[in-house]
């Protein structure tokens, strides 16, 4: 009879919490409240929502809805992430009966809703800042500072030594999710907290209802006890270089995705993006980074394991950077953009081997002949495949595809043609051309 082992020789499981089931096969859509329509207010998003849904998207990320400082502002109208009060509506975007009312109108069209927490630093006119002077950072000189190395004179850190302070930033969680039913949080450069608070954080909330938890930050730890979702800004950075052409493939394949595919947990995810608030507002916008390799990069964020993002005006082809601190509405304009979106997200609802971390199916490599330019791979879960074929160079190449545990009949996303994989396959891809085939086997 065979003997058991001792328990600490079996596998552990990594991550610890449990995400809402809602998750599996979501999609995210980062939303600029002052910037998505001319009134910017919360009752003008509520036109947008039934497309946004039309679209493919299950997630909304609103930016932060509270009242912005104004002693220091930058700009005009500040920066939504000079926070001047933990517990209220900013008044420039609508009441607390249009908040609810919004958030009620997700709900209604089936997606969810996530607000952006800064919890991290506070504006100057933060009533915090008289109350509990203590519980924030101070320079050698005693004074209220900045983020430390950071130039953002509008905002002043914390201190998360402070027990009292930990309570009180958990309990302002825990109103928005009592009070408006919201579903989770995007939390603001959420490694510079310490990790305990929140761990506790999440605790805490899963008491109320499950929530979703996405961090802006890459570090694995957060999945174990606190977020479902990390940032990808690696994959971003690598899909940058190539599409520049200043790195080949390999650095994508043999430098990233070997590493991700052995080392991310299998029930972490991370946030696949190419356009987000902050490379919008700093690094220009999705067209200026990546040009003629856009679609391809897009395409390559959904195939990807993990949860792609959709910021604001890409899926209307915005082309310019959105200004921060004022007034400076998207123009909305109809964009093959949105039926790109539209099309990859259907498949990755409908495709289990595309859903997100262990729903989905791993990213397998499809061996070809031109490595250094072209990256294939196949996902597949529960009879559900997808295959992945992406020229990702400024040049033409003819390649050659070892197929051979791949064989059988597909469909071609983008035309909705058949089309069958023999044991090698042969294409003549253009620059930045890329190939989805899929098969659905799923009950």
């Amino acid at each position: 009879m065979e003997q058991p082992y001792h328990p600490r020789y079996l596998p552990k499981k990594y991550v610890e919490i449990t995400p809402p089931d809602w998750i599996k096969n979501a999609t995210v859509y980062e939303l600029n409240i002052r910037q998505f329509s001319e009134e910017g207010t919360f009752k003008a998003i509520e036109k947008q929502l039934p497309r946004l849904r039309q679209m493919g998207i299950d997630i909304i990320w609103l930016m932060p809805v509270q009242p912005i400082g104004k002693l220091n502002r930058k700009g005009s109208l500040g920066s939504y992430y000079s926070v001047k009060d933990y517990l209220e509506v900013n008044p420039e975007f609508g009441s607390e009966e249009d908040f609810r009312h919004l958030v009620q109108a997700i709900h209604q069209e089936g997606m969810y809703v996530i607000l952006d927490w800064v919890a991290n630093h506070t504006s100057w006119d933060n009533e915090m800042v008289t109350k509990h002077p203590e519980w924030y950072r101070k320079s050698r000189k005693d004074t209220f500072q900045s983020t430390r190395w950071r130039d953002y004179d509008d905002i002043i850190e914390l201190d998360y030594r402070y027990p009292e302070l930990r309570e009180y930033m958990t309990e302002a969680l825990k109103f928005w999710i009592k009070e408006y039913d919201i579903d989770g949080y995007r939390c603001d450069i959420a490694s510079f907290i310490p990790i305990d608070f929140w761990e506790n954080v999440r605790m805490e909330l899963d008491t109320i209802k499950p929530v979703f938890m996405l961090a802006e930050a890459e570090d694995r730890e957060l999945h174990r006890r606190a977020f479902d979702v990390t940032y990808n800004w690696t994959l971003w950075n690598i899909l940058h270089q190539l599409a520049l052409n200043e790195r080949s493939v390999k650095i994508l394949t043999e430098a990233y995705l070997a590493e991700h595919v052995s080392i991310f947990p299998k029930d972490g995810i991370r946030l696949n993006f190419i356009d987000n608030h902050d490379k919008n507002s700093w690094e220009g916008n999705q067209y200026s980074n990546f040009g003629d390799a856009l679609e391809a990069a897009t395409v390559f964020t959904v195939m990807m394991d993990g949860m792609p993002l959709v910021y604001s005006g890409q899926e209307a082809g915005l082309d310019r950077s959105l200004q921060f601190f004022e007034k400076d509405p998207i123009e909305w304009k109809t964009h093959q953009n949105e039926a790109l979106y539209t099309t990859l997200f259907r498949l990755k609802h409908q495709n289990q081997a595309l859903w997100n971390g262990r729903y989905g199916g791993e990213m397998v490599r499809i061996m070809n002949d031109r490595m250094d330019q072209v990256i294939s791979f196949v996902r597949e879960k529960n009879g559900d495949k997808v295959l992945t074929f992406m020229n990702l160079s400024k040049d033409s190449v003819m390649v050659q595809f070892d197929t051979s545990f791949d064989i059988g009949d597909y469909t071609s996303l983008f035309t909705g043609q058949p089309h069958t994989v023999p044991e090698t396959m042969v294409l003549n891809m253009a620059p930045w051309e890329y190939i989805i085939l899929h098969c659905e086997h799923h009950e």
